[in-house]
């Protein structure tokens, strides 16, 4: 009896439904295994939904340093995001091959010596003091999928030897279509108030309009780039190869 009362006080929709046990169409599988299901329309958009939200925002990474909101301009934050931005940049570039040909290097007199080269471990000042030194360093930049820093970096010193006002006007808008705009496959990577900076000094074109931007990008080579340029097959073989050389002579 109990049985039988049991079974007339279920829905009709679930006396007559039939529960499949089929595959799992290849789709919807997929879907499943990326939790697609789980969209933000779903009812955890609500209240509850927005507290689960906020708890997981809370257990976010800490950051590399003091600073702890996410709008961040530490240079930690510029450097985590260069990493992300050269990935994106491998994959666009490897299918375009390179972004320019090597030969636009700055001209060099005479061989970089062992004297010069060890000067370059030294410091990365003495490095970039050093047109030799530039090159190989650029080079070094260009399996990173990063020249873009040391042209930027070099198109801003060309920029500061600049007098005439109309050249000046020029080359700041080719500077800022070729790597602050948005739109450049060649676009640096700056902060916010940076930019902002820049977008305030356009107004009145000078030498030294991008001038808090080259000091960032020269602090991102330096503190992202440098270290591992030392370490390096391009440095290391250019460094053997002239010591052994200089003693064979």
């Amino acid at each position: 009896m109990c049985l039988r009362l049991r079974r007339e006080c279920r829905p009709p929709d679930l006396l007559n439904a039939k529960i499949y046990t089929g595959p799992i169409p290849a789709e919807r599988e997929g879907e499943l295994a990326m939790g697609v299901g789980r969209s933000e329309a779903s009812p955890l958009s609500g209240p509850v939904g927005q507290g689960l939200n906020t708890t997981q925002n809370s257990q976010r990474p800490s950051a590399c340093c003091f600073c702890w909101c996410c709008c961040c301009s530490c240079s930690c934050l510029t450097i985590r995001n260069e990493d992300e931005r050269r990935r994106h940049r491998r994959k666009r570039i490897s299918q375009d091959n390179k972004m320019e040909t090597i030969p636009n290097c700055e001209a060099c007199s005479t061989k970089p010596s062992v004297e010069e080269m060890q000067l370059w471990s030294q410091s990365f000042d003495k490095l970039m003091r050093n047109p030799a030194g530039r090159n190989v360093f650029r080079e070094f930049l260009r399996t990173e999928y990063s020249e873009e820093n040391m042209l930027f970096w070099l198109a801003c010193e060309d920029l500061k030897q600049e007098i005439n006002k109309n050249i000046i006007e020029e080359k700041v808008r080719s500077i800022y279509e070729d790597y602050i705009s948005i739109l450049s496959p060649k676009e640096v990577s700056l902060d916010a108030r940076v930019r902002e900076v820049i977008n305030r000094k356009l107004q009145d074109p000078t030498p030294q309009t991008f001038e808090d931007a080259q000091l960032q990008i020269y602090t991102l080579m330096h503190r992202d780039s440098y270290p591992r340029f030392l370490s390096s097959t391009i440095y290391k073989s250019l460094f053997h190869g002239n010591s052994r050389s200089s003693s064979e002579s």
